[in-house]
């Protein structure tokens, strides 16, 4: 009873069992794997919830925009707590201009005002965009370099199997397989932590370029709406 106990523990291939009869080294490369597929799925419904919001978040602030009301009450009223990249753009802007306006415009200052206003909102785009782009290295460093973490378990596992072959002088499928099983068993943890890494990494990568522009687009609408107001006083 006791031999045909310890053949069925030789044997366990369930996912505890080939974790557990793993050596050291191979748990530690599954540990590795599993806490970064763990900080993974973390990242990608942080950043699926934060697209969203960050969405939702422009719709309601172009619709205040666009609505045909003041622009100084808008900005009198979000301009010190802006809670969205589009809100954070456009204050920085109003910042510049009302700076301006305080001490009057002057010629030279229109002739730099434009200017100086993009600059600012071009700045504070860059800096709102890292800010929703955090993390995503570590979804890209997790899609490349974890396959070849599995893979480095793999092949210690395999030398394990191998290693037990010639000190039990024994070529048995018995004897190999449930190495070989732990070893592949690593291989598979690493491509459960790439392959999601991966998909999110792009499909994360294309929601925020598509923000950006649509960021830059609102940065550009505004700098015209600036722009005609300065022409409008030039001509007056």
């Amino acid at each position: 009873m006791n031999a045909a106990g310890a053949v069925a523990q030789v044997h366990d291939i369930t996912m505890w069992g080939l974790f557990m009869q793993a050596d050291l080294v191979v748990k530690s490369v599954m540990v590795l794997l599993l806490l970064a597929s763990v900080w993974c799925w973390a990242i990608v419904i942080e950043k699926v919830m934060r697209i969203r919001r960050l969405n939702a978040q422009a719709d309601a602030f172009e619709e205040s925009f666009w609505s045909g009301g003041s622009l100084d009450q808008l900005y009198d009223r979000i301009g010190q707590r802006p809670e969205d990249p589009m809100s954070a753009t456009f204050a920085a802007g109003m910042r510049e201009w009302r700076h301006a306006a305080d001490r009057g415009f002057g010629s030279a200052m229109k002739a730099s005002l434009q200017q100086r206003v993009e600059r600012v909102m071009s700045v504070t785009i860059g800096r709102e965009m890292a800010r929703a782009e955090r993390y995503m290295t570590f979804l890209a460093s997790v899609g490349s370099v974890a396959p070849f973490i599995g893979l480095f378990g793999t092949v210690w596992g395999i030398m394990n199997s191998f290693t037990s072959i010639a000190a039990s002088n024994n070529t048995s499928l018995a004897v190999v397989a449930p190495g070989i099983a732990e070893a592949l068993f690593a291989t598979a943890m690493g491509l459960l932590a790439a392959i999601p890494a991966v998909v999110a990494y792009n499909k994360f990568t294309t929601d925020l370029a598509r923000y950006a522009d649509r960021l830059e687009a609102f940065s550009g609408e505004f700098s015209s709406i600036l722009s005609r107001y300065l022409e409008e006083r030039g001509a007056a």
